[in-house]
């Protein structure tokens, strides 16, 4: 099964049952079906076709749910572009991987055309989700229904969409996830959890974070509900309460800092009228004093943890059971899962031993297709750049990074990203960029060698950031020097920036 049959089979199976409650309406199998067709039908008029890439750039809404619903049925591949982002960033990754056309707002069109002139716009605002979808619908006359094109020929190995990950170059780069990528990872979900009809579903990831396919796509495999949590509560935690008890959700799935403020300041710990049965964390170690009071306080909860960047999709999981209190480290990342076969290989390419660290290799149905407009990926196995050490148990342990990537709030960034558009800014002459603390409390230290030799304004520099980086790409603090420290061969030493400045970085604070 592909993922846009998903959704044609619960509606055929349980049309009355509620697929998806969103910030905009609520939708039945049968209505999200119907959206889904007209939508497909609009977008071929504007000549959208199998293989094409349509940009969403959107609110979290169900109408964005349907357009991408739409895409698979019409064979062309979505690209969840991040609501929040400045629009140069956007054109960026419109003109990467050559969007045919952007599904926005008449607001955001606006923008695009000052940008880029040449792409073609969708709006779907201003008026009613579902009048909407008829009156697109309707407007084609006689054009062959959408779901006569959802039914042609489509193979497990074709693309279905397209996530930008920060990338070193300072660039985003575009991983490519066929239909086969994704299922294999949705099956293995949904069987793992045991999820049902009955399940309610919180989606609190952003469409462009990997996350939230799980919370899509495993829902509709098994008909149950998933409810979009809105963009502007996702770091509320008294509210994220209030939505998990209201929607009686029964599966929740976010970054690890997420469920730490509800613990910390939404009262979830205390809150015992919740129907949830299973929660799920992935994208940044969960602090171990922290899981083992949720443990604590919720016995029968199923808990967990969820590895694989977004290359991947998930390719291990570690469930939680008992926490002894001598423990210090965060749990494991586990074993392979999805299909996939995880090993762990020495620098000098030996598989690690038992009690052996080394960088996670990964091969197997989830290894995406490739970058966009890069080389496929093919059959060879993916290198994580994730160092890991492998237990007596057969469970792998996160223990780092080979390369200067780093987790922030649960997103993948790239500090060379950063450091490029910084280094951009006229009164920049160098810079590092260093992350300063650990969990959600991680912040981004910008270190910097003034041209002038005069301190430049933090405003300034999160004005740069915030107009070609994502919000979480954004410094939180400057750290002025005289000079950057070099190891021997000439290259930045990170590893002295960050001695030298953790603990002690804030606002305007000059180390030089």
């Amino acid at each position: 099964m592909l993922l846009r049959d998903l959704v044609i089979e619960s509606a055929r199976r349980t049309p009355d049952a509620i697929a998806v409650c969103g910030p905009d309406t609520t939708l039945s199998y049968a209505q999200l079906d119907t959206l889904a067709e007209r939508f497909g039908a609009a977008l071929a008029a504007r000549g959208v076709e199998a293989g094409d890439r349509v940009g969403l750039w959107l609110e979290k809404s169900a109408r964005g749910v349907a357009m991408m619903q739409a895409c698979l049925r019409l064979g062309a591949a979505y690209v969840p572009l991040d609501p929040q982002s400045a629009a140069a960033r956007v054109a960026t990754i419109i003109e990467d991987c050559e969007i045919a056309v952007v599904v926005t707002t008449s607001s955001r069109t606006r923008i695009l055309a000052e940008r880029t002139p040449t792409v073609s716009c969708v709006c779907i605002d201003d008026r009613s989700l579902l009048a909407l979808g008829s009156a697109l619908g309707s407007a084609l006359g006689s054009a062959p229904p959408a779901r006569s094109l959802c039914r042609a020929e489509r193979a497990e190995d074709d693309l279905a969409y397209i996530l930008y990950t920060s990338g070193s170059t300072g660039r985003p780069k575009g991983v490519c996830i066929s239909e086969r990528n994704a299922m294999s990872f949705v099956g293995w979900a949904a069987r793992a959890l045991e999820a049902s009809a009955s399940d309610r579903l919180a989606n609190h990831a952003p469409f462009h974070f990997d996350l939230s396919v799980l919370d899509l796509y495993v829902a509709f495999a098994v008909g149950a509900s998933v409810s979009l949590v809105p963009e502007g509560m996702s770091y509320m935690p008294s509210n994220l309460v209030d939505f998990i008890r209201n929607e009686k959700i029964t599966i929740w799935y976010s970054v690890p800092s997420a469920l730490i403020m509800m613990m910390e300041s939404g009262g979830l710990l205390d809150a015992r009228e919740l129907a949830l049965r299973a929660v799920l964390f992935a994208g940044e170690p969960f602090p171990i004093e922290f899981l083992r009071r949720l443990r604590c306080s919720r016995p029968s909860l199923r808990l967990f943890n969820l590895y694989g960047p977004t290359e991947t999709n998930v390719c291990t999981y570690f469930e939680v059971h008992e926490i002894s209190e001598d423990r210090a480290r965060p749990v494991p990342i586990g074993k392979a899962c999805s299909g996939d076969e995880v090993w762990a290989v020495q620098p000098d390419g030996r598989r690690c031993s038992t009690g052996e660290q080394g960088e996670l290799m990964v091969a197997g149905p989830t290894v995406m297709l490739g970058y966009w407009g890069q080389p496929p990926q093919g059959a060879r196995p993916y290198a994580t750049g994730d160092i890991v050490r492998l237990e007596p148990d057969g469970n792998y342990l996160y223990v780092g990074r080979t390369d200067h990537m780093v987790k922030i709030r649960g997103h993948r960034v790239e500090l060379g990203e950063i450091e490029a558009r910084l280094q951009q800014h006229e009164e920049v002459r160098e810079v590092a960029v260093v992350p300063c603390g650990a969990g959600m409390r991680t912040r981004l230290v910008a270190v910097l060698v003034s041209g002038s030799g005069e301190p430049i304004p933090l405003l300034s520099i999160k004005r740069h950031c915030a107009e070609g980086l994502a919000r979480y790409m954004i410094v939180d603090d400057v750290v002025h020097v005289d000079a950057l420290p070099r190891t021997g061969n000439g290259k930045v030493d990170r590893i002295a920036l960050a001695r030298e400045i953790d603990g002690t970085a804030s606002r305007g604070v000059d180390l030089s």
